[in-house]
């Protein structure tokens, strides 16, 4: 067990969650339960998330996607308040970790994501250099990429092919990082992945030969959160269970 302003404490610590300008708060969103020994991680903190939570006897949830974003109107009603009633009602802690999580060099969402496609950044590009670019594999190609993005993430992207260029260069960023793209080939990318694409990014791709891959939102988030919760887990001697509730974006 752990005293759960501690853990907070250390999470904000790790994260170094106070020097990002994020767009809601980062760290615990919700008050529960004063001692915590079990944590549940998870992309969001859907209804879905949190049901399973409770059934898994959770003291702590902690997620990338909180429940409170910059422009949301603070009404407690509907899916905002049959969220919140399951977490008082249960008394477990919400902690959630946008921008830090997907940041950090070692645990966050662009390192982890990184990891299981074989990408070692050497540099970072974007706002709050949240992106990530370094060296392509040996012999890697737009089909072999496009592959392996496949298996791994289990969710085939949308790809725009650019001009074929030989891929000396990767940049990622997970999520909806598509506006990242101008400053991604502005770091010498020759393709670019993400989560998401609009419609600008085809054009770019198309006229600047820069391929682009939009790999899945949710698909490419999945894997800082539950790297957290291991290390976490290991560190203070919890229970860490990581659930994914299926998401198509």
């Amino acid at each position: 067990m752990i005293d759960r302003d501690t853990l907070h404490h250390h999470l904000n610590t790790v994260l170094e969650a106070g020097r990002f300008k994020d767009y809601g708060p980062n760290g615990l969103q919700v008050e529960g339960r004063g001692q915590v020994g079990k944590v549940v991680t998870g992309v969001t903190a859907s209804k879905a998330l949190i049901e399973a939570a409770v059934e898994a006897q959770a003291d702590a949830i902690l997620v990338h996607h909180g429940l409170f974003w910059r422009g949301h109107d603070g009404r407690v009603t509907g899916w905002m308040k049959q969220r919140l009633a399951l977490l008082l009602e249960h008394n477990i802690s919400l902690l959630a970790y946008h921008l830090p999580l997907d940041a950090h060099p070692t645990l966050g969402n662009n390192a982890q994501w990184g990891k299981r496609l074989g990408l070692v950044a050497d540099g970072c590009f974007g706002d709050q250099n949240l992106g990530f670019v370094g060296p392509a594999p040996q012999g890697l190609t737009l089909d072999s990429l496009t592959a392996q993005v496949t298996s791994a993430l289990a969710k085939a992207p949308t790809v725009v092919a650019g001009d074929g260029r030989p891929l000396k260069r990767v940049a990622w960023c997970s999520g909806g990082a598509q506006s990242f793209f101008e400053d991604a080939i502005a770091a010498g990318a020759d393709v670019f992945l993400t989560g998401e694409i609009s419609e600008p990014q085809a054009h770019y791709a198309r006229e600047t030969g820069v391929a682009f891959m939009a790999c899945g939102h949710h698909a490419s988030e999945r894997y800082g959160v539950q790297a957290l919760g291991a290390a976490v887990a290991h560190e203070f001697g919890l229970t860490h269970q990581f659930i994914d509730i299926d998401n198509p974006a």
